[in-house]
């Protein structure tokens, strides 16, 4: 009976494919990826590489992932750092912590992501000043309509050994915090000034490196020309908009997780060590945390690719991600449907898959390991 199922579901996948070729073959549509060798023609508000109308659709392509990733991955790291706070403060002894708390995860869990990135975007940042007014920080920083603008650092000369010397900086880092967790573990004492050397080897074999190498260090400071600034990082509205709505809405969800995972883990565990007189702080870091995180991951990787998912809906207000770049401008212009649709589920699919393999991974890792 298995072997029937599955030839069945060969069967069907064969018959909609063909049946699909048929139908663009009879409207005259051609099929295949030659158009994404083709001039694109249209420009881009935001690109992490090298972009202008005369690239093809292929850059187009690479243009939307990059811009995706980037707000997922910005998205994420904020989210999560919320959501623990605010999971943490729900369970607060602070009486208006607690309630402020609630109140918050109550409030952004229950309106539509949807109306949260059309509520940043029209309501907040449309309220901004134009360039001329911009809010500005040390003549550094400003603030406007158009975006956020911040200087941007620039290194002359001197790079390649600075960065080569920054990576062995962290993979040293992390070998020496391996086995100051390895002698923990075995011991029950880790290396004395352990933070300290960490910072030491992250600090210092770059800073070495940086003056052994002559680097110099500048920096692109964005400055007003006409009717906008020029010059420095910008950082358009849509992207903080979306980034803000993807945020807010997506820690609501971790903080009542990671609210669960702690009140998972057996009172009975957090009065042994408040009896051994570790600090209430304490108790949470070594005691309840590591014991609620194997709570705690499984619903939190949903809520990343969620997260991931969600940031499709950057369509709505213009920001150039892969849907709204290649799912709707390059499919328009083309009209290549069939493959354009495919290439962007295939994106969204393998960014899930890799999330999920990635916290599977870390959930083997901090799963404690009973004696």
């Amino acid at each position: 009976m298995q072997g029937v199922v599955v030839l069945v579901i060969v069967m069907l996948g064969v018959w909609v494919i063909n049946n699909t070729m048929n139908n663009l073959e009879h409207r005259g549509i051609s099929t295949g990826f030659d158009f994404l060798s083709q001039e694109a023609g249209f420009g881009i508000l935001q690109s992490l590489v090298e972009y202008d109308e005369s690239h093809s659709y292929g850059r187009t392509f690479v243009v939307g992932i990059l811009n995706t990733l980037l707000v997922s991955g910005l998205g994420i790291f904020f989210a999560t750092v919320l959501g623990f706070f605010v999971g943490v403060a729900r369970l607060s002894s602070n009486w208006l912590l607690a309630r402020l708390a609630s109140v918050f995860v109550e409030t952004f869990r229950n309106i539509p992501l949807l109306l949260q990135i059309l509520f940043w975007y029209f309501a907040v940042l449309a309220a901004l000043p134009h360039p001329r007014q911009s809010y500005s920080m040390g003549d550094a920083v400003f603030l406007n309509l158009r975006g956020l603008f911040l200087p941007r650092p620039i290194i002359e000369q001197g790079l390649l050994p600075v960065m080569v010397s920054s990576l062995m900086a962290v993979g040293l880092a992390l070998l020496f915090r391996h086995k100051n967790r390895q002698r923990r573990i075995e011991t029950g004492k880790p290396f004395s000034g352990a933070r300290l050397w960490m910072v030491a080897l992250l600090l210092g074999i770059p800073a070495l490196a940086w003056s052994l190498s002559g680097a110099s260090l500048v920096f692109d400071t964005p400055a007003l020309k006409g009717f906008n600034f020029r010059g420095g990082i910008s950082i358009i509205p849509e992207l903080g908009a979306l980034l803000l709505a993807l945020t807010i809405y997506t820690a609501a969800f971790i903080a009542e997780v990671v609210r669960a995972g702690i009140e998972s883990v057996q009172k009975g565990q957090k009065e042994a060590a408040a009896s051994l007189g570790l600090q209430p702080g304490k108790v949470l870091k070594l005691v309840v945390i590591p014991q609620a995180m194997k709570v705690i991951i499984p619903p939190l990787t949903n809520q990343y690719l969620n997260l991931a998912k969600n940031s499709s809906l950057a369509t709505a207000i213009g920001y150039p991600d892969l849907v709204s770049v290649f799912a709707g401008t390059t499919l328009n212009q083309t009209g290549q449907a069939v493959e354009v649709i495919a290439m962007t589920m295939a994106v969204y699919l393998t960014i899930s898959l890799s999330v999920s393999l990635l916290m599977n991974t870390y959930n083997q890792r901090v799963a404690l390991i009973e004696r």
